[in-house]
């Protein structure tokens, strides 16, 4: 009787198992090939300035990444409860407080102005995620796998469907995300360059040097707050008129925004980050006066302006106000601007367009004949491989009863 039962479970666990296998073939059969557009630097007469008509007293301070407990605590932030999130980062005077669970739209806070539906998508072995800001339901969908360019894409497409803002998460934490695939990739928003994982600076210039006008967000990932390292070290400072959805998904759209590395110390206590962050400093202009970049801030500091394929254009120090002269080579520029106590902004970039709206960037398609070969390719294999293993157990059967 045992040995009956014993069998049974055995012969439900693998039908379960081939099932699940089943499934997820056919999902990766159904991703389209696609062609992607060549990449091109940004080019034109104009200078865009996300930065346009910012006002210095409507900065608002925003971390769009920390788990909290979900799905029966299976998944990483099961140490962190809501009301725990909310507290500490009010107390660190944050003004937007995203709670972005695995596969899950946390509803913690719906209802005020300033709650934002946010949630972190993407179950894949290489960490191949993206943060979804103004989020509407969750996408099931995934590669869990193995992702090239192709799957990648299509994951970005579906979630366009039904999300305000796409942003690539932590591209460099087990290379979720190439330097190639900055190249090509297309339909996403930003990407967090920040994050107390990984910095992806790399990645960042990548996508801006290949004409992809991908914004800067930077966040904590925070799994575990009672960790004071992993909480206020990271974080998005967005010029908004108002804290509600509408204004700063508007901004963070425009690129009217900017990252903060705020100065660490190890095991620094929530009391003593609570002081470093009122105090963190102002940037009170960016502006492009004729061929002129005008980057200003509340107190000296040191500026360094980053062109094409990452390179140091020009440095200034120990001043509140730095120039520099956009060179006709210069397909964008953007600045770091790091304080004396460790503080580093990273500003979204000034680029080079001729006055269309620079996110309008071509779409990558889908190449209908190579994607009608490679399934019929794969149905043939399939086909073939079915074909064997059902031979082989049917002579195997054969042989046994003979």
């Amino acid at each position: 009787m045992i040995r009956k039962i014993l069998l049974f479970a055995g012969r439900s666990l693998l039908f379960f198992i081939l099932a699940v296998f089943l499934v997820v073939v056919i999902m990766y059969l159904r991703c389209p090939v696609y062609r992607f557009p060549q990449p091109h630097p940004f080019a034109g007469q104009q200078i865009y300035n996300p930065y346009q008509g910012m006002d210095p007293s409507h900065w608002r301070k925003a971390n769009f990444q920390v788990q909290s407990y979900a799905w029966c605590g299976l998944t990483d932030g099961r140490k962190n409860s809501n009301k725990q999130i909310h507290d500490i980062y009010s107390m660190l005077g944050y003004d937007v407080i995203g709670i972005s669970d695995y596969m899950k739209i946390n509803r913690y806070g719906h209802g005020e102005p300033s709650y934002v539906p946010i949630y972190e998508h993407g179950y894949s072995i290489k960490k191949t995620h993206q943060i979804l800001i103004g989020a509407r339901r969750v996408l099931w969908r995934d590669y869990p796998i193995y992702q090239n360019i192709d799957y990648k894409q299509n994951i970005i497409n579906h979630l366009r469907k039904d999300n305000q803002l796409i942003f690539l998460a932590h591209p460099l934490l087990r290379y979720g995300y190439t330097i190639r695939d900055m190249r090509y990739l297309t339909n996403y928003d930003g990407i967090e360059v920040l994050n107390n994982a990984r910095l992806s600076i790399h990645h960042w210039d990548e996508a801006l040097s290949t004409g992809h006008f991908a914004t800067v967000i930077g966040d904590d990932d925070g799994h575990d707050l009672s960790n004071p390292d992993e909480a206020g070290r990271r974080c998005t400072i967005i010029n908004a008129p108002a804290v509600t959805a509408a204004d700063i998904i508007d901004a963070l759209k425009r690129g009217n925004a900017f990252s903060a590395d705020v100065a660490w110390i190890p095991r620094e206590s929530y009391a003593n980050k609570r002081i470093k962050h009122d105090d963190l400093p102002v940037v009170t202009a960016v502006d492009v006066v004729h061929d002129t970049l005008q980057v200003a801030v509340d107190r000296p500091a040191a500026f360094r302006f980053i062109g094409q394929e990452g390179k140091l254009r020009k440095t200034d120090t120990a001043t509140a106000r730095a120039l520099y002269v956009i060179q006709p080579a210069d397909t964008y520029v953007r600045t770091e601007v790091t304080f004396p106590n460790g503080t580093v902004y990273y500003l979204n970039p000034v680029i080079r367009y001729n006055g269309v709206y620079p996110v309008e960037q071509p779409m990558a398609s889908v190449d209908k004949g190579l994607t009608l070969l490679f399934r019929i390719i794969y149905v043939i294999v399939g086909a073939g491989v079915l074909s064997w293993l059902y031979l082989r157990y049917f002579r195997r059967r054969r042989t046994s009863r003979e």
